[in-house]
């Protein structure tokens, strides 16, 4: 099967499961999209580790949390409690040359990226007492595997960043399921149609925007990190991925890179799919 087709076939299977509503809701802030879902691990553990889901779509409106909760129901299955983040995408308007809606808002996204996460443990003692904060692991798709990345960085951001962190985030690890991970390598390629680019506000913002922005700039984080690949991936190419690994070895560390044979850019957050549980097994080898 050619990989266009192939990649049809694995979104149309990722988005035919309905959506699964949260245990709890809780916001971070007062706009709509400042809230957080939370999933009670299915086996009614004492103490489990907790893991944030950032959801992906190229930072664009039309894609919010609720096409990910089949996968977040899934981690819960496998016995962890889990908190779907939502934040603020792009707004409705056309991006410049037709490509549909703009991606990603600036600073907003990051904004509610950062206030979510730094908020977390207040939001966990209320919503999900048996989750261990303490065995966090943060992982996102496409687009929220950018901002994974991105949120285990920030310690390494130009320190006039208003989400600058003196030291790490808190955070057992990082598993990035094919991730943007580095700007410059997925605008040569037209990932998800100059996304990037309309994240940071355009070519004229692109070049000063940047090192506050993209992961592959931001490193080394000294954070256990694991990318995930799909080898068939069209939306996401793989060569991304290996960009970012390639970065994080140059800065002196180690990134791990599971690459998935026969597999494109949506079997790993379809509970269906074998790569899934590839996925669920890399956040338990950081998180336990």
């Amino acid at each position: 099967m050619p990989d266009d087709a192939r990649d049809a076939a694995e979104e149309e299977s990722a988005f035919s499961h309905p959506p699964v509503d949260p245990d709890a809701t809780a916001a971070y802030g007062d706009h709509p999209d400042q809230v957080v879902d939370f999933y009670a691990p299915r086996g009614g553990e004492e103490s489990a580790p907790l893991v944030v889901v950032l959801h992906g779509g190229a930072w664009r409106a039309p894609y919010d949390r609720r096409h990910i909760t089949p996968f977040a129901d899934f981690l819960a299955r496998r016995g962890f409690a889990v908190a779907n983040v939502e934040y603020r995408r792009g707004g409705t308007i056309p991006a410049q040359g037709g490509t549909g809606p703009v991606a990603g808002r600036w600073p907003e996204t990051f904004d509610d990226v950062a206030a979510a996460l730094d908020a977390m443990p207040a939001l966990v003692r209320e919503a999900l007492p048996g989750a261990d904060v303490r065995r966090t692991v943060v992982t996102g798709h496409s687009a929220g595997g950018q901002l994974a990345l991105w949120a285990a960085a920030r310690h390494l951001l130009p320190t006039d960043a208003p989400w600058y962190l003196e030291r790490p985030a808190p955070l057992r690890g990082v598993v990035a399921l094919a991730p943007i991970a580095d700007f410059t390598i997925a605008e040569k390629l037209d990932v998800c149609s100059g996304a990037s680019l309309q994240l940071l506000g355009g070519s004229t913002k692109f070049e000063e925007r940047q090192p506050y922005a993209d992961p592959a700039l931001l490193l080394p984080t000294g954070i256990a990190t694991t990318l995930v690949q799909g080898r068939t991936d069209t939306v996401v190419p793989q060569a991304v991925a290996e960009s970012y690994a390639d970065a994080a070895a140059k800065a002196g560390e180690v990134v791990g890179l599971t690459l998935l044979e026969e597999v494109g850019h949506f079997p790993l957050i379809d509970p269906t799919a074998d790569a899934c549980a590839v996925v669920a097994e890399e956040i338990a080898q950081l998180a336990w």
